[in-house]
């Protein structure tokens, strides 16, 4: 099971870090990423990150911008916002892959564990 939390209401320009909580299974065998979905949109990828941190991969729009990071220890994945503009408003969901595949993976399809989401709202 995963949970998010951290979204809200921010000025264009602010920062937000967003947590997703897992609970069940091993969560530092499970490759995590960072999805959102606009509305009347579909959804997208944000980034993602190996099961270990060590390697991690981020899209175009949110590079430079954006940290996912992860506490094996808390069973805890972040996304760490800043510089943030009113295009990156969105409902932002927490996704994992299944149990042995240790690949980054930019399709919403490769992942088969998610989160409820959190509603990001960046004001202009």
């Amino acid at each position: 099971q995963l949970v998010e939390s951290g979204g809200g209401l921010v000025q264009t320009g602010g920062s937000l870090r967003l947590s997703c909580a897992a609970s069940g299974g091993t969560f530092n065998k499970y490759v995590m990423g960072w999805f959102r979905q606009a509305p009347g949109k579909e959804r997208e990828f944000v980034a993602t990150i190996k099961w270990d941190g060590a390697i991690t991969d981020y899209s175009d729009s949110v590079k430079g911008r954006f940290t996912i990071s992860r506490d094996n220890a808390k069973n805890t994945v972040y996304l760490q916002m800043n510089s943030l503009k009113p295009e990156d408003t969105a409902v932002y969901y927490c996704a994992g892959r299944p149990f042995g595949y240790s690949t980054l993976s930019r399709e919403a399809r490769a992942y088969d564990s998610w989160g409820q989401g959190t509603q990001v709202t960046v004001s202009s």
